[in-house]
């Protein structure tokens, strides 16, 4: 069966863009998403587009609703009705509570918990007129079990979690199914900057051994949003390497 149109947030690096490049290879028709990025994210456009795939990219804040607003009428102009939503975008702030002024606080609920909210927003109605449609919610293990000097990251991460349960309550009956991926320790390059001793750390309490890879994730998501998935919905899958056992 042909598939529709998937918006990918934080597309332009990292997991983002194994996820979207996992997608494209699916057959998904893709938009990628970015803020900061965008010539990364052109980038990965034409590539796709070289390989005979359909994406697009657009820059938006997701924490703005006018921008994300525009980024859905863009998709659905270019691409096609959005079927897929993988919320993805995030921040990170490190610092001892006491520290974390109102401004940073803010910040990181308006992009990791806002963000997500304002794309399913604006990709909502088209889904429940449709009575089909399947969302991805991005959070973390720190969103799980916490993480010291994290707490506001941790607390948008754990927030998300809640939405997604209580989405995939109210939505199911509509026939859309709300799951959540919270990864562990991911190769990324905001992992490596932490230096090798740090990254080795990591490795030693992940009982696997390794970290894992932005391709772990993009593999989950595929599976989560492919229709062998279709009786799977409300669940909190932890891509961790078996670091919260």
């Amino acid at each position: 069966m042909m598939k529709q149109t998937a918006i990918v947030t934080g597309a332009s690096g990292g997991i983002g863009r194994a996820i979207a490049l996992r997608l494209a290879n699916d057959g998904w028709s893709v938009l990628l998403g970015c803020n900061n990025n965008e010539k990364s994210a052109l980038e990965l456009q034409n590539e796709l587009r070289a390989k005979g795939l359909r994406a697009a990219a657009y820059s938006a804040d997701v924490a703005n609703r006018s921008e994300v607003c525009d980024m859905i009428r863009f998709a659905e102009e270019k691409l096609g009705h959005v079927e897929l939503v993988v919320n993805n975008a995030g921040t990170a702030h490190t610092g001892l509570f006491q520290d974390t002024d109102d401004e940073a606080w803010q910040h990181i609920l308006d992009v990791n918990l806002t963000g997500p909210r304002n794309v399913i927003m604006e990709t909502l109605p088209g889904m429940l007129k449709r009575k089909k449609g399947c969302i991805i919610n991005i959070s973390s293990i720190w969103g799980i079990r916490g993480a010291s000097c994290e707490a506001a990251y941790s607390a948008s991460k754990s927030a998300l979690v809640g939405l997604t349960r209580s989405l995939a309550a109210e939505l199911a009956p509509s026939g859309i199914r709300v799951n959540c991926i919270a990864p562990g320790c991911i190769s990324t390059d905001m992992t490596l900057h932490l230096g090798d001793e740090t990254v080795n750390i990591l490795k030693e309490e992940t009982p696997l051994g390794r970290l894992g890879t932005p391709e772990d994730i993009a593999a989950t998501i595929s599976f989560l949003a492919d229709e062998s998935a279709g009786f799977i919905t409300g669940q909190v899958l932890t891509v961790d390497g078996g670091f919260t056992i």
